[in-house]
Formats: C-alpha cells, sequence, structure tokens
C-alpha cells in the first residue's frame, strides 16, 4: 500500500509539473517565432534612382538607375551602377555582335568603354558598324575600317587594328558631330552621310533599338 501510495503521489507530482511547465514552454515559443518574423525584413533598397535609357535617336550615353542595397536580395540578382553595370552593357554588346559572328565580338568591352570615355551611347558604334558594313563582314579588306570612316574619293582609310579603328571613331564622333551639335542620329545623318534619303538614320536607330 504505502508503494502504490507513493506512485501515485510521483505520478500526481509528473503531472503538475507537466501541466505548469508545458503551457509556459508553448508560450514562450510562440513570443520567440512572433519576435523572429518581426526582425527578417525583406532588404530595402536606399536612395534608388529611376532614371529611364535615352531614347534610341540620341548619341549621349543614356544613365540607367542607380541601385544600392542594405543588404543583398535573397532572390534576384543586383545590377548596380559601376562595375557590374558596365559589364551588363558589355554582354549585351557580346551578345548582338556574337549573333552576327561579328570580328567585333573579343572588342565589346572596348566598345562601351570608348562609348563612356566620349559620352557617346554605348551602342551608337555597334550600330553604326552594323549599318555601314555589316558589323565588319563588308569592310575593305585589311582596312578595319567597319563605320565608313573617312571614306572619300581617293580612298578609303585604314587602320592598324580594330582597336586603333574604335578609340579613332569614337573621339571623331565625340568632337565632330556631338560637340558639334549633331546631337541625333537624323542630325548625325546630315554630315555622315548627307546623300542618305532617311534609310541610314532609320537603319542606325532600329540597330540601337535592337541592343536593348
Amino acid at each position: 500500500m504505502k508503494k502504490a501510495a507513493y506512485l501515485t503521489k510521483t505520478s500526481s507530482a509528473y503531472l503538475i509539473t507537466f501541466f505548469t511547465i508545458a503551457p509556459l514552454t508553448i508560450l514562450i515559443s510562440v513570443l520567440s517565432l512572433i519576435s523572429l518574423n518581426h526582425s527578417v525584413e525583406t532588404p530595402k533598397v536606399l536612395g534608388t534612382q529611376t532614371t529611364l535609357p535615352a531614347q534610341a535617336g540620341l548619341l549621349e550615353n543614356p544613365h540607367f538607375g542607380i541601385q544600392v542595397y542594405a543588404a543583398l536580395p535573397n532572390s534576384q540578382p543586383v545590377v548596380s551602377y559601376g562595375a557590374v553595370a558596365a559589364d551588363g552593357r558589355v554582354e549585351m554588346i557580346r551578345q548582338y555582335l556574337d549573333r552576327y559572328n561579328s570580328p567585333l565580338e573579343p572588342h565589346a568591352q572596348l566598345l562601351v568603354q570608348v562609348s563612356d570615355q566620349y559620352g557617346l551611347d554605348f551602342r551608337i558604334l555597334t550600330a553604326i558598324a552594323q549599318q555601314e558594313s555589316n558589323l565588319c563582314k563588308k569592310s575593305p579588306e585589311g582596312t578595319y575600317n567597319c563605320w565608313g570612316w573617312g571614306i572619300h574619293s581617293k580612298g578609303t582609310l585604314g587602320f592598324s587594328d580594330y582597336p586603333t579603328a574604335i578609340r579613332t571613331v569614337g573621339q571623331g564622333i565625340k568632337e565632330d558631330y556631338l560637340d558639334k551639335g549633331y546631337d541625333t542620329v537624323d542630325k548625325m545623318m546630315e554630315k555622315y552621310t548627307p546623300l542618305s534619303n532617311g534609310s541610314w538614320a532609320f537603319g542606325v536607330t532600329q540597330f540601337i533599338s535592337q541592343m536593348e
């Protein structure tokens, strides 16, 4: 009987302890989960500026949105202004050149760098090369002149290599066109190819829009 009474008291003590501690444990767990949910927030974007790209008819370099993150987003990759944004533009140009099997494809980064250097739309050099020579596939052999640059009745201007040509044409567009008020493709056509019936500007503008 003593043993049975002892077991009964022990069981009662266990039950009392269980029903006392268990609710407290559950309550603490619920409160912890609520607190955790409030502390985990979606990363916030700080100082975001949204600026649409310039129209395809403009020669100036379009400015893209700047995004600075307080923390890395959980899912989608971030394209921030600076090296990453530049790499995105380079890849855009590279893929476009690769699509047409252009010998300019290895020089995609230089095309963007030179455009940035002279404040040009990063697509303009590629678009003019597409219009003038089908991206260098129809340029005079050995000239590396994909832009119809310096062509006149006495012959065609030649360059020692593609990088030299890219730098020369980029600087020329800046100094001979953009700085002198030829700041759209239509205006540029008046000097670049004055005998065109408008097809030159139409083609260049269309090619620019394909690189968006």
